[in-house]
């Protein structure tokens, strides 16, 4: 934190720290927009993100990360308001069978927590899906790799960054 001090008080100026995601957005200079929100523990869901940014909840697409039993580590990244199909998930990736990571792994294996875990900037390039109806929107809201932060950009460049694929992986 930097103090700056006027007529002499002291006042607090936050820095706005850059998170990993927005780094490498900015890096390769693709066009996004932040969105920042007050945030709460036990509201971290899709549906919370879309009420507190009055947008619809088929732009608010959450990541969740899978394990799978030939890939390890895989990335999909569903809108908020749909289930990931796990089997669906398995077969487009190679694998037999795929589950989900265990939540106390999660910052270990990405860099980021629950409700603040974006595709973009993870520890390593997993591989990544997208569900495919992402393609029906201009832009798609996701997280910005912390919690309150949003970034709204073009699925395509998502795929971009992630080297992903577009993919059915919904119920």
């Amino acid at each position: 934190m930097v103090r700056i001090e006027f007529e002499g008080e002291n006042v607090a100026k936050k820095k706005q720290v850059k998170t990993n995601a927005i780094r490498l957005v900015e890096q390769k200079k693709i066009p996004y927009t932040e969105h920042e929100y007050e945030w709460d523990e036990n509201h971290l869901s899709a549906a919370a993100v879309a009420e507190k940014l009055s947008d619809g909840e088929d732009r608010i697409y959450k990541t969740l990360v899978a394990v799978g039993n030939k890939t390890g580590p895989l990335v999909a990244v569903i809108p908020g308001n749909n289930e990931l199909d796990l089997k669906k998930l398995a077969k487009e990736s190679g694998n037999k069978k795929v589950e989900m990571l265990h939540l106390r792994d999660l910052e270990a294996t990405t860099g980021y927590i629950r409700g603040g875990c974006s595709p973009i900037g993870m520890k390593k390039l997993f591989p990544t899906y997208l569900e495919k109806t992402a393609q029906t929107h201009e832009t798609i809201i996701i997280s910005a790799g912390k919690r309150g932060l949003q970034m709204e950009l073009a699925p395509d460049a998502i795929c971009t960054l992630t080297n992903g694929k577009f993919a059915d992986l919904i119920l």
